[in-house]
């Protein structure tokens, strides 16, 4: 968790929308206020790849707590190829979440994947590019650390 980097001071989350799998559009405000980690990623992705079942595991570790992580993929193909990808890997924690234009991503001004983001009480408080191994005891303790902070 040494790459994260925290927003300083925290700024308001983006008044922007994503897909979820069946192409109904989602906002962070549809997370009720929950601590959400925003994951940009595409299954191409060899890094992504990589971070997805770690990411998978913190959700069902910390969901109950209040995290929310989301998953947006930024493939072309959508649904049509995350929904077997997760299969696959045997994600089972994650909701299938999409960006395939690329908008929503480059309005958050995470260009590379993944890209992962932190929001808590509607704000913008810190970014990771590149994977990371989102089920470590670092990783669950700076998650824990937000959560408490809500």
């Amino acid at each position: 968790m040494a790459q994260f980097t925290p927003q300083t001071p925290p700024r308001p989350a983006p008044v922007a929308e994503f897909l979820d799998a069946d192409g109904n559009s989602v906002s962070l405000l549809d997370f009720g206020g929950k601590v959400v980690l925003l994951n940009i990623w595409a299954t191409w992705c060899v890094p992504c790849v990589a971070e997805m079942p770690a990411l998978d595991r913190l959700q069902g570790e910390l969901g109950d707590e209040g995290l929310v992580v989301v998953a947006v993929s930024v493939d072309l193909q959508g649904a049509a190829v995350v929904q077997p990808f997760y299969q696959k890997l045997g994600i089972k924690n994650l909701g299938i979440y999409l960006d395939p234009k690329s908008e929503y991503t480059h309005l958050l001004g995470a260009d590379a994947v993944p890209s992962t983001l932190l929001f808590s009480k509607g704000l913008f408080v810190g970014k990771l590019i590149g994977n990371a191994a989102w089920d470590s005891p670092e990783a669950i303790a700076l998650m824990r650390y937000y959560l408490t902070a809500r």
